[in-house]
């Protein structure tokens, strides 16, 4: 087989092993985060943070959630980088954005950020930081999750069909994910521009 054809045939196992429960759950949750007014703060690096970026843009404009990310503003982020260092530029940030119980932190990740590992730290510090506050916690992850899987209220883990491309699956099927929930009739309240075209 060709690396094409075993890259599709391992799509469909991912799909096969995505837990949806976990979908609906999220869905809800962010159901009740907008009807009480809660913001939506998108963490992520590499392939992540573009994915947040687009994450942001759709949530805000089809699901009416006031949504941010931190890696959006490259001057703040490089000052706090720079200023502070990386392990707690997302916490410092989301600090600075008076992140409070009625909001939620969604975070992109393949690994989902390991404290004993000393592996996206910042990742760990943001999401100790949400707990305290008792913001709600979401993510789209791979590998086992991480700390992120361990602190969400709803977690989606793309399950790994080959060790050799857990970043490439996980990234792709963030976007997968994200884009279900802002299609789904509970939470889209604005109409995508193609999809309203007759």
């Amino acid at each position: 087989m060709s690396y094409v054809d075993v890259y599709m045939d391992e799509l469909y196992k991912v799909i096969g092993g995505m837990d949806k429960a976990a979908m609906e759950k999220m869905v809800r949750l962010l159901m009740d985060l907008r009807e009480r007014g809660g913001r939506l703060f998108f963490l992520g690096v590499g392939g992540g943070a573009g994915n947040a970026s687009h994450a942001v843009n759709d949530f805000r404009k089809i699901c009416g959630i006031e949504s941010y990310a931190p890696t959006d503003n490259v001057s703040e982020l490089t000052a706090r980088v720079n200023d502070d260092g990386w392990d707690t530029t997302f916490v410092n940030w989301l600090k600075g954005s008076r992140l409070r119980k009625e909001d939620g932190v969604f975070v992109f990740s393949v690994g989902g950020g390991n404290a004993e590992k000393n592996i996206s730290m910042n990742l760990v510090r943001a999401l100790e930081y949400a707990r305290e506050v008792g913001a709600k916690v979401f993510g789209v992850v791979g590998r086992d999750g991480g700390y992120t899987a361990q602190v969400a209220d709803a977690c989606v883990i793309i399950p790994t069909v080959n060790p050799e491309t857990v970043t490439p699956h996980t990234e792709a099927f963030q976007a997968v994910v994200w884009h279900m929930i802002v299609s789904h009739p509970d939470m889209k309240i604005s109409e995508m521009k193609w999809e309203s075209v007759k």
